[in-house]
């Protein structure tokens, strides 16, 4: 039994228009997949409030959000809808959509029920639908309307002394990491592609924040999976001298080496392993969602995540029922062929910098 899943079906109205390459469909996928796998207990959760999604974000913005929506649903295309597009970052990769504020208000809803769960007893809970890590306070960015991975840190943080953000998409979490800047009980930690070649140019090493929880791994372009895991290596040596009591894991599978926006060359397992070594630590997670733009991927990825931090087994293919629909048959890239390793000493010697000017900085429990 996969337990606290929280998911709203108007989650999959989030959505930028067709050509957009954040998909609703990765969602059907995923659950077709997972119903498959493992008996779910999809609780449908409340929809945010705006004072729960004020939580973080700016009170102004988030009435903008709602009145964007009525401007759209009423046709009126006027100037109002102009000047609240430009000054709260609704266009470019985020433009408005008919179901921005209610679809909004659902991913959040998932994300914040399940960080109830966590925070009244649950050992894990699933908000998948959210994972919108690159929000600003009072701004739109990256596909991200409200950033609800920062919401659940917000509701953690109601019940334990310190919490960690945890996020493995190949973007820089640098949303969560601003909204949580300087705040020595939450630790925000992001293994991302170097942002000097990837948006959105953030997540340094030197990006540390005044009480040093800030975490940025970042990876050369092309690396393969072995400096991917080196790099992970170093945000659990953060974590062992943090020492959380609860977590919020971003599982975005962008890293992976069919992803069409970034150019990192991880496959499945390797992302795998990073969930296996956080449900090892046995802290109480809340897992979100997050980037993955390859339809055959990312449905078999969160999958994964979500049976593995379930304790439950991972099974290596597909089944065969739904091979046509999924377009792969295998889960974690069984059938990859072996690659030259590339990246390993640059990573290298980005981990031997943050034991030497982050790491033993970071504050340790009370």
């Amino acid at each position: 039994m996969i337990p606290n899943f929280y998911l709203h079906p108007e989650t999959t109205d989030y959505s930028f228009g067709p050509r957009h390459p954040l998909k609703p469909e990765r969602l059907h996928r995923t659950m077709a997949l997972l119903h498959r796998l493992a008996e779910v207990d999809v609780l449908v959760p409340a929809p945010a409030t705006p004072a729960e999604v004020a939580l973080v974000h700016s009170p102004a913005y988030v009435e903008a959000i709602a009145e964007v929506e009525e401007l759209l649903k009423t046709g009126a295309r006027h100037e109002r809808l102009g000047e609240l597009s430009a000054e709260f970052g609704l266009y470019g990769d985020n433009p408005p959509f008919p179901a921005i504020y209610r679809s909004s208000l659902a991913y959040v809803g998932a994300t914040l029920r399940a960080a109830e769960a966590v925070r009244d007893g649950a050992r894990r809970a699933f908000g998948i639908g959210g994972g919108l890590h690159h929000a600003m306070r009072a701004r739109a960015s990256g596909f991200c309307i409200f950033n609800d991975p920062a919401l659940g840190v917000a509701v953690l943080r109601q019940r334990f002394a310190s919490v960690a953000y945890i996020d493995i998409d190949v973007h820089h979490g640098d949303g969560v990491q601003q909204l949580w800047l300087n705040d020595p009980a939450v630790l925000t930690a992001s293994i991302h592609e170097d942002p000097r070649t990837l948006w959105p140019g953030t997540g340094y090493v030197r990006e540390t924040g005044t009480a040093f929880t800030s975490v940025n791994v970042p990876i050369p372009a092309n690396a393969t999976g072995d400096a991917w895991r080196l790099g992970f290596s170093a945000i659990l040596s953060a974590l062992e001298k943090f020492q959380p009591e609860a977590i919020v894991l971003q599982l975005g599978t962008d890293a992976h080496y069919l992803d069409p926006l970034a150019h990192l060359r991880a496959d499945a397992r390797d992302w795998l392993w990073a969930v296996e070594k956080i449900h090892e630590l046995g802290l109480p997670t809340v897992a979100v969602g997050g980037g993955g733009y390859n339809l055959t991927t990312v449905p078999r990825m969160w999958t994964a995540a979500i049976l593995t931090l379930s304790g439950l087994p991972v099974p290596e293919q597909v089944p065969e029922d739904l091979r046509e629909r999924l377009q792969v048959a295998w889960i974690t890239d069984q059938d990859r062929p072996e690659e030259p390793s590339s990246g390993y000493d640059q990573v290298a010697a980005t981990v031997k910098v943050l034991e030497r000017d982050l790491l033993p900085f970071i504050p340790g429990p009370a």
